[in-house]
């Protein structure tokens, strides 16, 4: 079954086959959410099956949206699709843009929603194995630099996220 996203061709946002918005580099809708627990952030390793950077860690959940779907809406329904997670409150932090090269010919060229949800101490989590390999928890301060010392195992886009926009995406206090 082909999935579209909405993608803009020549100035127009329309449904786009999802493939096809990545192999032309095509500007696209996207949403970016980061768990966060006592300063961590919740991190998803990335299903060796995906089509693009398989295996990579990335923040807790990325996804496109459906045709006129809210970015709010999106978010928290690929947060339980993706990692089993329900209940959180979703805080829209800001909306950026990036484009990156993704391997494999694949190009994202993303208007990202950003959001960011508190957990409880005892979150479920209950991962689609075909989406996420792993999870983990990491410090935001021991993350930026993991990621600073070993980029290659991370997603360019949780790369371009914490170089350029952490202080739009995370509260004040975890960035002091």
């Amino acid at each position: 079954m082909s999935v579209t996203i909405p993608a803009w061709e020549d100035g127009t946002l329309r449904p786009v086959e999802k493939l096809e918005v990545h192999r032309r580099g095509l500007r696209h809708k996207a949403v970016s959410v980061f768990v966060l627990r006592d300063g961590a952030v919740l991190l998803q390793q990335r299903a060796r099956s995906k089509y693009h950077t398989p295996g990579l860690w990335a923040n807790t959940c990325c996804t496109h949206p459906h045709w006129d779907e809210d970015p709010a809406t999106c978010a928290a329904r690929r947060l339980s699709e993706e990692l089993g997670i329900e209940g959180l409150t979703l805080a829209h932090r800001d909306v950026v843009e990036y484009r990156a090269d993704v391997g494999g010919g694949l190009t994202e060229h993303e208007v990202v929603d950003l959001f960011t949800a508190e957990a409880p101490a005892d979150l479920p989590l209950s991962p689609a194995p075909d989406e996420v390999e792993a999870t983990a928890w990491m410090p935001l301060d021991a993350l930026m630099r993991d990621v600073e010392a070993r980029p290659d195992l991370y997603t360019p886009w949780l790369r371009i996220y914490l170089a350029e926009h952490s202080t739009r995406i995370f509260p004040a206090h975890l960035l002091a």
